[in-house]
C-alpha cells in the first residue's frame, strides 16, 4: 500500500467513467482506488446535481470509507457559479458550498477545493460542463456589456470571504485550484487574490501540469507560495497544450521541483492527477501505480519517511 500522503485524485474515475462520473457509483470508485494500492483518495461534488447526489450518500460513504480504511484529505466542490456576476447566483452557490463543507467534515477532510474563480464570462449556451476551459472555449466567451469590474471584484472578494468563513466553521481550508482562464491561474494571481480576500484559510493547490503549460517556473512559484501550499496536484506535461501525464512522460524538470519542496519545508499531501480525455494514457491503472512508486522514490520529506 502507498504512503497515505500520496492521494489518488478524482481524475482517476473521471478518466474511466466520464465527467462527472455517476455519483451513485461513488462506492465502486472508492473500491477501485483502494484496489490500486491507495490509502488516501480524493472525492468530488461537481455542480449542483452531482454534489447533491453525493450529499444524499454522505453517511453511507463515510461508513464505506471507514470500512475500506481510507482517508479523504480533500473534497472538491466544483461550483463555477460562486464567481457569477449576479448576487442571487452567488448566494445560491454559497448554500451549495456549505453542503459540500458538511460532506468534507463528515469524511474527515482537511480542506475543500474548487477551481479558482472564473470571470463572469457569458457563453453561447451556459458555462460548459467541463473540467477545464481550453483556449477555443474561452475565445467564444464574452463579458456582459454592463459589467462594472471594480464592483464585481469587490463582490467576488466578499463571496470568497464568506466561503472561507463557512469552510473555517467546519475546520477546513479552502483550496484554489489553478487552470487556464481563471482569476488565480498563477502564483502571482493567487497572492493578489489572497491579499484581497484576507482569510488565512484560503490556500493554493499547486498543480504542476496546469502551471507548467502556462509557462510558470515551478521552483520560483513554489518559493513565492511558501506557506500557502499544503496540497499539490502532480502530473507531467510537455509544455505545448493541456495534458495530465504520468510523471516522467512530459518535459517538467523534476529535480529542482523536489529540491524546492525541501527548501520551503513542504509537508503536505500530493494528489496524483493523471488522465482525462486530453491525455493519451493507454493503461490508467498502471499509470497511477507507477506514479505512486515514482513519487515515493523521490519525495524525501520527514513526513514521507515517517509514513513509510
Amino acid at each position: 500500500m502507498f504512503n497515505p500522503a500520496i492521494t489518488c485524485c478524482y481524475l482517476y474515475p473521471i478518466t474511466k467513467y466520464g465527467y462527472p462520473p455517476p455519483a451513485e457509483e461513488t462506492g465502486r470508485h472508492l473500491e477501485e482506488m483502494k484496489a490500486l494500492g491507495f490509502r488516501s483518495v480524493e472525492l468530488e461534488g461537481i455542480r449542483e446535481e452531482h454534489l447533491l447526489k453525493v450529499y444524499e450518500q454522505r453517511c453511507v460513504l463515510r461508513e464505506q470509507i471507514q470500512a475500506l480504511d481510507l482517508l479523504v484529505p480533500y473534497f472538491c466542490i466544483v461550483l463555477p457559479g460562486l464567481s457569477a456576476a449576479d448576487a442571487a447566483t452567488r448566494e445560491h452557490n454559497l448554500r451549495l458550498f456549505e453542503k459540500g463543507c458538511e460532506i468534507a467534515r463528515l469524511l474527515g477532510a482537511h480542506g475543500v477545493l474548487d477551481n479558482a474563480p472564473l470571470p463572469p464570462y457569458q457563453f453561447p449556451d451556459d458555462i460548459p460542463v467541463a473540467r477545464h476551459y481550453d483556449a477555443d472555449v474561452l475565445h467564444a466567451a464574452f463579458l456582459p456589456r454592463n459589467l462594472d469590474w471594480k464592483k464585481y471584484w469587490n463582490d467576488l472578494a466578499q463571496t470568497y470571504r464568506a466561503a472561507c468563513d463557512i469552510a473555517s466553521e467546519h475546520d477546513l481550508t479552502y483550496q484554489m485550484h489553478p487552470c487556464l482562464g481563471v482569476l488565480c491561474a498563477t502564483a502571482g494571481d493567487f497572492l493578489r487574490f489572497y491579499d484581497t480576500v484576507g482569510r488565512d484559510n484560503l490556500r493554493f493547490t499547486f498543480d504542476t501540469a496546469n502551471q507548467f503549460v502556462q509557462k510558470e517556473n515551478l521552483a520560483l512559484s513554489l518559493r513565492r507560495l511558501a506557506g500557502h501550499v499544503d496540497y499539490i496536484h502532480l502530473s507531467d506535461n510537455r509544455g505545448i497544450r493541456l495534458e495530465h501525464l504520468a510523471p516522467g512522460d512530459g518535459a517538467i524538470a523534476w529535480e529542482p521541483f523536489f529540491e524546492t519542496l525541501d527548501v520551503i519545508g513542504f509537508d503536505g499531501h500530493f494528489g496524483l492527477d493523471i488522465g482525462g480525455d486530453e491525455s493519451d494514457i493507454a493503461d490508467i491503472d498502471a499509470a497511477y501505480r507507477q506514479a505512486a512508486r515514482w513519487l515515493a522514490d523521490r519525495w524525501h520529506s520527514t513526513a514521507n519517511k515517517e509514513a513509510q
